[in-house]
């Protein structure tokens, strides 16, 4: 997202608070802070996770404020013992309340909530999707992060990969397809990834089959194992497993 754009709109309309909204499918809206707005996008209702939505615009979680009257709330709310302290649950609903100027900033482009297992599946197989606007690689847009300093993946002479994104410090010597493989993971001789993330510095033994899961980071999956999920049921992998398992 260009913050620019958002400010713009925020000063533009002389707002309070901006929250930035993005559309989603309705029968998944239940699951975010939705915005319901009139026709300028002055948001006249917030309501966290409904079970009936009114609208799709649902809140990236991305704000201005304006410092002074943020800072007025955030210390009146300190003092409520009821409060939970929240954006959602609490501050944006007594801006509303108080009959304050609210606005909400559409977005159009790449946005993944990775709330859920599912999601943050979700979201690394996007990597592998030529078709959406998920491109690590645009110049005009540069992702910068820490560099670990790993060497170069290495992909051994009788390991198989297919559609994956591979990592730096990758080595790779079984059978890959369609994968997510972050930076130093391992991946041993006769093994089998497919629909998977591994999380950075996951181990994989040999002869371990996985397929629709996702590997902690520094976990390691002893020999012989068969770790399955479903494509609507992401299974996660969170401590290290040495004996033989089958789901």
């Amino acid at each position: 997202m260009n913050y620019d754009k958002l400010l713009e709109s925020h000063e533009r309309n002389k707002a309070e608070a901006t929250i930035a909204v993005i559309e989603v499918p309705l029968k998944e809206a239940s699951r975010f802070g939705i915005m319901n707005t009139d026709d300028n996008l002055r948001i006249e209702e917030f309501e966290e996770k409904p079970a009936n939505p009114k609208s799709n615009l649902a809140s990236m979680g991305i704000y201005i404020f304006n410092w002074k009257t943020l800072k007025k709330y955030l210390l009146e709310d300190e003092d409520l013992e009821n409060s939970t302290h929240d954006f959602g649950h609490d501050i944006i609903p007594r801006y509303l309340e108080d009959g304050l100027k609210l606005y909400a900033h559409p977005y159009k482009g790449y946005w993944k909530d990775v709330g859920t297992v599912n999601s943050l599946w979700e979201s690394n197989m996007d990597l592998l999707d030529q078709s959406n606007d998920l491109d690590l690689s645009d110049s005009s847009w540069r992702i910068y992060s820490q560099d670990s300093g790993s060497p170069a993946q290495v992909i051994g002479k009788n390991a198989v990969v297919k559609t994956a994104y591979v990592d730096k410090g990758a080595v790779i010597e079984g059978y890959v397809e369609h994968s997510v493989i972050s930076t130093n993971v391992r991946i041993a001789k006769d093994a089998e990834i497919r629909n998977s993330v591994l999380l950075p510095g996951a181990e994989i033994a040999a002869n371990t089959e996985l397929d629709y899961v996702i590997v902690a980071e520094n976990i390691k999956v002893g020999p012989n194992v068969t770790l399955t999920g479903q494509p609507d049921d992401i299974l996660l992998i969170d401590k290290d497993i040495a004996n033989n398992k089958e789901d």
